[in-house]
């Protein structure tokens, strides 16, 4: 399994040396915690710019290892952190998600009434932030809230660059050999693929104010004239960007969840947001993006499949069983599995799963774990219906009520078992899947609960509805 993954950090330090240093730790700290580990296609891959860089990590194949990509990154996430902490930067270990690709789990969206500044909504992100980092277990806490970043101006002094013959395509250019860089000539300009060649000036000359003031400017004479001599270099911040939703201005704020369910930190800060509102004009959503609204539409999907799913299931048994009330009887083995999939996940995560660098790292009910669910529906109908079935056959035959239901248990528990252990063994091999083990285990715990429920609980109810409403089948 090929696990890509991104490290992030940002700092507002533009010390070169720093960046490089940081880059040993982090390379050391993933050789000596994840072998065998990747980088790339091979090597070892960082990519930096003047804000961050960015590290892919490409796990050995799963046959080479034990532990999933999701408990690895638990298992490192500390150790990272404290670089990043050391270092004045912010780190983000994001794993690819297994759906649709999101912003983020948690996405709180700040919005204000039209007499809010934006500096006051910005105000509002920093307490939402805050109200994140007390809360367990969430991580890589972030917001649309940008460092505050400077920027360097020339300004040009019109009247000596006049007097000097400098003109201000010879300052823009002089300014690129110092930054970026300028293409000076094309190599083997015939060629199909030219090579250009760009030249810059050394790091020692266009570090600093004083060293870019220094740098020769070419007049039109031909002669070369310092930098700073027809002009200013004037330090500026960079303006925050504003950002727009539904043409409202929004702010967001970000989070990650480690070994902890989305659904459990929403609700908790929300207590805390509402012990604490935020000022008046300012309100917070938790579901307009990220992950985590993903999850309620999905689920609200599938809650409709599930009701559509049981209303045909319904239908269908009304059509074989010519009554209305036997297939409510029938479809009480639907509700049962709920007993087993609910305390199933609670209580494999209480006695098999173990923590991983210090995170919980449970087995969540997730939206496959739902279609689980809903595949058991039908399942689960089979065995009562075969039990009614057995019942009303031996009750036409002359056999007693009481007896027929003794029978019916008796006879049907053979198959009725060998059914629900056969489904077992085949869901099985799906566990040992990140993505669908919530599918697997969703059928085996409802298989265990329903299985069992239904051979005392079926019989009984047909019993006491024969026994003391005998006119209501009709």
């Amino acid at each position: 399994m090929v696990m890509p993954a991104s490290v992030q950090a940002e700092s507002d330090s533009e010390d070169q040396e720093d960046q490089e240093h940081g880059e040993a730790r982090v390379q050391w700290r993933l050789n000596t915690q994840l072998p065998p580990v990747s980088y790339g296609k091979g090597e070892y891959r960082v990519w930096i710019d003047n804000e961050g860089g960015k590290v892919n990590i490409n796990l050995a194949d799963k046959a080479r290892r034990e532990a999933q990509s999701h408990a690895v990154l638990l298992r490192i996430r500390k150790d990272l952190e404290a670089i990043a902490a050391r270092h004045g930067s912010r780190i983000k270990i994001v794993e690819v998600p297994p759906g649709p690709p999101v912003v983020s789990t948690l996405v709180a969206e700040i919005y204000g009434s039209p007499d809010k500044s934006y500096e006051e909504l910005v105000e509002a992100a920093a307490g939402i932030e805050g109200v994140m980092r007390r809360e367990p277990f969430v991580v890589d806490i972030d917001s649309t809230v940008e460092f505050p970043k400077k920027r360097v101006d020339f300004v040009i002094d019109k009247e000596k660059a006049a007097l000097h013959g400098v003109t201000p395509d010879a300052v823009v250019q002089t300014l690129l050999l110092s930054t970026v860089s300028s293409q000076a000539t094309i190599h083997a300009a015939g060629e199909r693929q030219s090579l250009p060649i760009r030249l810059t000036y050394p790091r020692e000359k266009r570090s600093g104010i004083t060293a870019l003031s220094h740098l020769p400017v070419k007049t039109m004479e031909g002669t070369m004239v310092p930098l700073g001599e027809i002009g200013t270099f004037v330090e500026t911040r960079e303006d925050q960007p504003i950002y727009h939703k539904n043409l409202e201005r929004v702010v967001y704020v970000f989070g990650e969840m480690a070994g902890r369910a989305p659904a459990e930190a929403i609700l908790d800060m929300q207590q805390a947001l509402r012990q604490n509102p935020p000022p008046q004009g300012i309100e917070v959503d938790w579901a307009g993006e990220g992950e985590w609204k993903i999850t309620l539409e999905v689920f609200r999907d599938l809650g409709i499949a599930f009701m559509g799913a049981m209303m045909g299931i319904y239908i269908l048994l009304v059509i074989q069983m010519n009554s209305f009330f036997m297939p409510l009887l029938i479809m009480i083995a639907i509700p049962l599995t709920l007993i087993g999939i609910m305390p199933g996940f609670w209580l494999f995560n209480l006695l098999f799963t173990s923590p991983a660098g210090g995170f919980e790292n449970p087995v969540f009910f997730t939206a496959t774990s739902m279609i689980g669910m809903i595949a058991l529906g039908g399942i689960v109908i089979r065995n009562s219906l075969v039990l009614v079935e057995f019942i009303e056959e031996a009750m036409k035959q002359g056999v007693s009520l009481k007896e027929a239901i003794l029978q019916s248990g008796a006879v049907r528990l053979r198959p009725i078992v060998l059914t629900a252990a056969t489904t077992v063994l085949g869901a099985w091999p799906i566990t040992l899947d990140p993505v669908f083990s919530g599918l697997a285990w969703a059928l085996i715990f409802g298989l265990f609960a329903s299985t069992f429920f239904t051979l005392f609980i079926v019989p009984v109810t047909y019993f006491m509805i024969r026994r003391g409403k005998s006119g209501i089948m009709e």
